[in-house]
């Protein structure tokens, strides 16, 4: 079983989830720490590099989990969660990875 943090913006945006939302997401990140491969690949999507982090979707595929794996610490990083449109989760999550990756 793997560890998660958040990333501090991760953090916000499910605080800003309504309760029965939020039980959701818990339980989906239930699955992810358990078998933290059930997301899909994102790589290059619409010209945002997300190569290495992967996506799950909640609450009938209207919101999404963004996150990566670091397999050397056992650790999942929640990096984004949120709805698709206009691609804003995934565009959060490319600003997000390379703001804390290029520290």
């Amino acid at each position: 079983m793997y560890n998660f943090k958040f990333y501090e913006e991760a953090e916000k945006d499910l605080s800003k989830l309504n309760n029965s939302v939020k039980k959701l997401f818990v339980k989906k990140l239930t699955q992810i720490i358990h078998n933290p491969e059930i997301g899909k690949n994102l790589g290059n999507k619409n010209n945002l590099n997300l190569t290495g982090l992967k996506k799950v979707y909640f609450d009938n595929k209207r919101y999404r989990i963004v996150y990566e794996i670091i397999k050397n610490e056992i650790i999942i990083h929640i990096i984004a969660i949120g709805k698709r449109d206009n691609m804003k989760v995934y565009k959060e999550a490319s600003n997000r990875y390379e703001k804390h990756n290029n520290n």
